[in-house]
């Protein structure tokens, strides 16, 4: 069973969450809790294995909570769910560790199988968050960023160049392991390398990666 925390400021988004994941039968509610400091504290007494995180709540918000969660030993996945899909938001989401990104009007369906990707390694952004990050990358100055993103790619061998370009796809470790003729076993020992290699904290940052080495257009 996958546990599954929920923080989120408003009682009755809490509700309709819970009843959204509880129509899966392999995934289960641990908690909630309505601020970012409760969130925390949950995270420690109860160990979900996937949080769902909003973002503006009073107190210590969504974003500086999913920082302090993904800061511990051995920490749950977090998914930043939100009414809102600024740029900045999205970076900095990503940049406090969180695995994925999804706006709260995502159809439940996809929901489900975001916390399932989650709970695996994986991870799930917005189709229109994924499209804000492609934008804000190309806006940027390309040929310094490639340049520095492909010096970075350097030392990585070329199986894990095509697993990394896979990443970049969106393709989930099974999904990678169909795609190149392996094992899933062995997918999952190129993913940690590749953490390792690119000092990556979680797979949306591997894809970034990808994205800025012109590897995956």
């Amino acid at each position: 069973m996958i546990s599954v925390l929920l923080v989120d400021d408003e009682a009755l988004v809490r509700v309709g969450l819970r009843m959204i994941l509880e129509t899966a039968d392999d995934m289960t509610v641990i908690g909630d809790a309505a601020d970012g400091r409760a969130a925390i504290d949950a995270v420690a007494r109860d160990r979900p294995d996937v949080v769902l995180m909003d973002v503006r709540m009073p107190g210590l918000d969504g974003l500086a909570a999913t920082a302090a969660i993904r800061a511990r030993p051995r920490p749950p996945a977090v998914i930043v769910l939100t009414t809102f899909d600024a740029d900045d938001t999205v970076f900095r989401a990503l940049e406090a560790g969180a695995t994925g990104f999804l706006l709260k009007d995502t159809p439940p369906h996809d929901l489900l199988r975001a916390v399932r990707l989650a709970a695996a390694g994986d991870s799930m952004l917005s189709p229109g968050v994924t499209r804000q990050l492609i934008d804000r990358l190309t806006a940027e100055d390309r040929t310094r960023r490639r340049r520095d993103a492909l010096d970075r790619l350097r030392d990585l061998t070329e199986r894990e160049r095509q697993v990394l370009v896979e990443i970049g796809l969106g393709h989930a470790n099974a999904e990678i392991a169909a795609r190149l003729h392996m094992s899933e076993a062995t997918v999952k020992s190129h993913v940690t390398r590749l953490f390792d290699k690119l000092s990556a904290t979680n797979r949306v940052q591997l894809a970034i990666a990808a994205f800025r080495a012109g590897i995956v257009e």
